[in-house]
């Protein structure tokens, strides 16, 4: 099991950019899959972008493809999502999850989360 905080999160406006940090506690991180979901209000849950712990594996939601970025920095224990040309639609809360195996984009697979950072996109 790991802990897991992101930050970076933040008010942007239209066609801004951000950058999501998820660093994870522990030096068994760096061997955990990790991925990043979303849920704006009133919605499920949704596949953001997943990483193997290696890095050769990545996959992507097909709504942010092109735009947004996954990586990873095992020195560091932490992932990143590269956010470009932001819209209001998807403003949502982000959030990271690991787990030991890789999941891809099946939610209810991943062991650990974190708390979510909000990611408000303005008009």
């Amino acid at each position: 099991q790991v802990q897991l905080a992101e930050s970076g999160g933040g008010l942007v406006q239209t066609g801004g950019s951000l950058r999501l940090s998820c660093t994870g506690s522990g030096r068994s991180f760096r061997r955990y899959a990790m991925a990043w979901f979303r849920q704006a209000p009133g919605k499920e849950r949704e596949f953001v972008a997943a990483i193997s712990w290696k890095g050769e594996k990545i996959e992507y939601g097909d709504a942010v493809k092109g735009r947004f970025t996954i990586s990873r920095d095992n020195t560091s224990n932490t992932g990143y999502l590269q956010m470009n040309s932001l819209k209001p639609e998807v403003t949502a809360v982000y959030y990271c999850a690991a787990d030991k195996t890789y999941n891809y984009q099946d939610a209810a697979s991943y062991a650990d989360w974190g708390q979510g950072t909000q990611v408000p996109v303005s008009s």
